[in-house]
């Protein structure tokens, strides 16, 4: 019993849920600025909650698997636990669990494909082939600096204008559109996803400024390593920025007050922010990558809701 308690463990360690803000937080700020315009359709809603979490387990799985096999998890790495590297559970078992959780979630992407056509069936693929390119095949993104990309576009931008617009096309009903159908995808939503996208990729800078000095002995080229620390805080700040000005471009076009309801979450995003400015070690960055997350979620639940009203 104690080995299979063990090896469930294992699996939930790979499967990294304390990331899954990061799959949740795009799709209820979606819900919300539909709620607020009058488009929402459950069903599509769920279906897009289920596969952005597929996703991401698929790409925890994928970052696990692919870092242990390129020897960029050492002994000396001062993140969470990595279940290959340590030796948890087998290399070919997490490989072959990514591929069956991105099969899962195109089998979930099957139905939003037929509700937004070709535009959800070229998002649902680049989506699953990022996830595996972030640390796996040829040029690997996250190990040429280009991972803060690929989160702001795919855990941003994509990911609330794409559960919008799943949303809206349901209710336009248009079987298998081959472009966007009129008034599926507005600049409301677009400005919507900038503080998803900007504090989704404040995840991935605590990350790597934990993780800069491992990063650069074993050739992983993050924006820490390539730049330094100071950069990457500014770009923490700036990022912050971001996601706590756009609020007021919804206020400026005439949705009343209720959008600034994020600014509640300022007091947590500053004890995040001094932890990131002054620290370098696990045991400082740990604690701020899961705040990070937390500031995540508790923004983008206050967003939708500001949003909806």
């Amino acid at each position: 019993m104690a080995t299979e308690v063990s090896r469930r463990r294992a699996w939930v360690i790979a499967a990294r849920p304390q990331t899954l803000p990061a799959a949740a937080a795009p799709v209820i700020v979606g819900v919300g600025l539909a709620l607020g315009a009058g488009t929402f359709a459950p069903l599509p809603a769920v279906a897009a909650l289920v596969g952005a979490a597929l996703i991401q387990i698929g790409t925890n799985f994928a970052n696990d698997y692919y870092d242990a096999i390129q020897g960029a998890d050492t002994d000396d790495r001062e993140g969470f636990t990595r279940v290959v590297a340590s030796g948890l559970i087998e290399p070919a078992e997490v490989k072959r669990a990514m591929w069956l959780t991105f099969a899962a979630a195109i089998g979930v992407g099957t139905y939003l494909v037929s509700v937004g056509g070709v535009p959800i069936l070229v998002i649902g693929l680049a989506s699953v082939a990022a996830g595996i390119a972030y640390t796996g095949g040829p040029y690997p993104l996250g190990y040429h600096g280009l991972g803060d990309v690929f989160v702001f576009v795919f855990f941003g931008l994509i990911a609330v204008a794409g559960t919008y617009y799943v949303q809206a096309a349901a209710l336009v009903g248009e079987t298998f559109p081959l472009w966007l159908p009129d008034g599926t995808v507005t600049l409301a939503a677009v400005v919507a996803s900038l503080p998803v996208a900007a504090l989704s990729t404040n995840i991935l800078v605590v990350n790597n400024v934990r993780d800069r000095e491992e990063d650069a002995e074993t050739g992983k080229r993050t924006l820490a390593v390539r730049f330094g620390y100071r950069f990457s805080r500014v770009q923490y700040v700036g990022l912050l920025g971001l996601a706590y000005v756009t609020p007021f471009w919804f206020v400026a076009t005439g949705d009343g007050l209720a959008p600034l309801l994020p600014l509640s979450t300022l007091p947590l995003a500053a004890g995040v922010t001094r932890t990131v400015l002054t620290e370098t070690s696990g045991d400082a960055l740990n604690p701020a990558l899961e705040s990070t997350g937390k500031l995540l979620a508790a923004y983008a639940i206050a967003f939708a809701v500001g949003l909806a009203v």
